[in-house]
């Protein structure tokens, strides 16, 4: 069997990882010219983490994130709404880590090349289209890199992988638009800096109309500095308002912009303002997703991540979500008699399951309970629980985790 997977992000080097263990023939054709380490910090989930250690990735992440020790949700003026252990830390086999998006990709990519052969990946390679027939799929990919003559490949099936913008959602779903915004703007940025608390903690402060993350993204340097990342959100536009302007994906934005927002939050035992003075490129992303979708596979074509199931970046669930994707679906290849009864068995597993965590994310997942508090108590509070009791704030948190499948995670036997 060979599997072409249009789009060499997060998803599709993992299932390329996943298909190679069990010994299936995977090709990955990704449209930017070269994988390199871009972005900011994500937050990958132990049931996610769980099948990285299955492909024995294990100590490679440790040397690039940082073990998640604990997560405070915060009100915008710096009051703790809850916290709670992560990870190996709340007693899970595996643990949580805080990692920068790129250095994941780039150990991913290279273990792709290591295992599966340095043509394993094609990069400026973009999905331009595909025809299907009774023997297989055949995709054609556009020249990325000068616009000159792109190439053709044959396969059993096409797994399209290719973000939010996905080519081949687009066919599917040809009339879908632009990805609907929810009036929330990101501004993000990541530099060496001191570190909060312990190192290995992460905040989450002020509800989705206004909220601050911040956490470490790398393991401490020398001079005990780490890579802190942090992200403010703050609801700019009216939510009906769909979708942003086309220029505002992952433009730079300058501090004049932003510094004014960024001190909206009090930070406690942190100076935050410093940290956003010394960060060096902010990055400006609108929050953004799309409707759950009725169908994602069509014969020998299927979705997968954020292609499948874009969210709002609230639960920690995006990269995480994609990786259980891929899992689903490289089990479902190695165990079907037809590709094709393949992907549909892939889809029942997870289509479901990620509508209910996309609609979830939308009214604020987990950190939900952050609005609420900042509803029932907007001048603040004394005592936590006159406002919210802990039972109450304990469900809505942990009533998200067994919804996303990360409740309690062990280790793959």
């Amino acid at each position: 069997m060979r599997v072409l997977v249009a789009g060499g992000g997060i998803g599709g080097l993992t299932l390329a990882l996943m298909l190679h263990a069990r010994g299936i023939r995977a090709e990955i054709f990704e449209s930017a010219q070269a994988v390199r380490e871009v972005g900011v910090g994500i937050n990958i989930l132990p049931h996610a983490i769980r099948e990285f250690d299955a492909l024995g990735l294990l100590p490679a992440l440790d040397r690039v994130g940082v073990r998640t020790r604990t997560l405070h949700y915060l009100t915008r003026g710096g009051k703790e709404v809850w916290s709670e252990p992560r990870g190996t830390f709340a007693g899970h086999e595996v643990p949580q880590f805080s990692i920068h998006r790129g250095r994941l990709q780039r150990l991913l990519y290279q273990s792709v090349l290591e295992r599966l052969g340095a043509n394993a990946v094609q990069t400026g390679c973009r999905l331009a289209g595909f025809v299907q027939d009774d023997g297989g799929v055949t995709a054609h990919f556009a020249n990325n890199v000068d616009g000159l003559q792109g190439r053709t490949e044959r396969g059993d099936v096409l797994i399209c992988a290719d973000g939010i913008h996905s080519a081949g959602r687009r066919v599917f779903y040809p009339t879908e638009g632009a990805p609907s915004w929810n009036g929330v703007v990101m501004w993000r940025g990541a530099t060496v800096w001191a570190p909060w608390r312990d190192g290995a903690s992460m905040m989450i402060g002020g509800g989705l109309g206004g909220k601050l993350v911040l956490y470490p993204i790398a393991p401490a340097q020398a001079d005990g500095k780490q890579l802190m990342n942090w992200v403010v959100n703050i609801r700019t536009k009216d939510p009906a308002l769909s979708p942003p302007p086309p220029d505002s994906w992952s433009r730079r934005a300058p501090l004049s912009q932003v510094l004014p927002h960024a001190l909206r939050f009090q930070v406690p035992d942190y100076d935050l303002e410093a940290l956003v003075r010394a960060t060096p490129e902010i990055f400006e992303y609108p929050m953004a997703d799309r409707d759950p979708l009725p169908r994602w596979t069509f014969g020998r074509v299927t979705l997968l991540g954020d292609a499948a199931h874009p969210m709002y970046p609230v639960g920690s669930n995006g990269a995480s979500q994609a990786t259980l994707d891929a899992r689903a679906l490289a089990d479902a290849l190695a165990r079907a008699e037809h590709p094709r009864a393949a992907l549909w068995q892939y889809e029942k597993d997870r289509r479901l399951k990620t509508a209910h965590i996309v609609l979830n994310n939308r009214k604020g997942g987990p950190e939900g309970v952050i609005d609420e508090i900042e509803r029932r108590a907007p001048a603040g509070f004394d005592d936590i629980d006159a406002v919210m009791s802990h039972d109450e704030r304990r469900q809505m948190v942990q009533g998200y985790a067994a919804m996303a499948g990360f409740a309690k995670v062990t280790r793959l036997t």
